[in-house]
């Protein structure tokens, strides 16, 4: 089989640069590693003080002292099962205190499990619905108050190419993230005169520990070498890579900008031309 180069890691990183978000509070869920935490250093890099919401307090304070010390915002961490919404709305509380309302709230927080349609219970299609989509619902409705009061804010919701297409063996996961781009398209008309935007990111493969390990469930499946699994992936994207987290973050902190106000209610595909 044909090798494709998947890794991509001497791609020039064009980096937004300035302080465009000083004085804004950014909550980023699912922030402990991958895109999560390329979303965070970039927000902070771009001066927003931060609250990361994880489930893992360690990775959480480890992720929380390296942004803290490159950037020198504040950043506040808390634990929380996105969709457990007590748990939730105590968080919001507790980020609120620390930094101040909630202007940017990114909802990274996701997983995705596999399963042939007619094999799935009902147990990894609740799981899968609650992280992704329900979890999306109650933390963007915990931030919308404090946004609407302000009369300003930015919701983006990290979605997928799941939720733009089809793909086999994941029902649930795209279900659940066609169920987000739903979502944005719908919050961000009720919000289009309120100074609140609401946008999806939608990456397809991208280099994270999930993919990695998608990588090593079709190595022992299947047999494959590891080299084959990464090609099979990177195939699906037309520049014939996977997706690097800052590329991802990248977008997210541009559409956290205040000079993106008019964009709202879009799911932006980040695949390299996967989906047109």
């Amino acid at each position: 089989m044909n090798t494709i180069d998947t890794s991509f890691r001497n791609a020039p990183e064009g980096k937004i640069t300035g302080n465009a978000l000083n004085g804004q509070h950014a909550l980023v869920t699912g922030a402990t590693r991958g895109i999560g935490a390329a979303i965070a250093e970039t927000l902070g890099r771009l001066g927003a003080d931060l609250t990361l919401i994880g489930r893992n307090r360690e990775g959480l304070n480890e992720r929380a002292a390296k942004i803290a010390s490159a950037s020198a915002v504040k950043v506040h961490v808390e634990t929380a099962d996105v969709s457990d919404p007590k748990i939730v709305g105590a968080a919001f509380a507790n980020a609120s205190a620390a930094n101040g309302p909630v202007s940017v709230l990114v909802n990274n927080a996701g997983s995705a499990k596999s399963a042939p349609f007619h094999k799935m219970d009902q147990e990894l299609w609740d799981f899968m619905i609650g992280v992704n989509l329900t979890g999306t619902f109650i933390c963007s409705q915990a931030a919308l108050a404090d946004m609407l009061e302000a009369g300003y804010g930015r919701i983006i919701n990290v979605a997928s190419t799941a939720g733009l297409t089809g793909y086999g063996y994941v029902s649930a996961y795209c279900a659940a993230k066609h169920g987000v781009v739903g979502l944005t398209r719908s919050l961000a008309l009720e919000t289009a005169t309120k100074g609140v935007t609401v946008n999806a990111v939608c990456p397809g493969y991208t280099e994270t520990d999930l993919v990695r390990e998608t990588i090593d469930n079709i190595v022992s499946k299947t047999g494959r070498t590891e080299e084959d699994a990464r090609a099979e992936l990177a195939s699906s994207n037309p520049q014939g890579r996977l997706v690097q987290p800052w590329e991802v973050a990248e977008t997210v902190g541009w559409l956290a900008l205040p000079a993106s106000a008019s964009i709202t209610g879009q799911a932006i595909p980040i695949d390299g031309g996967e989906v047109m």
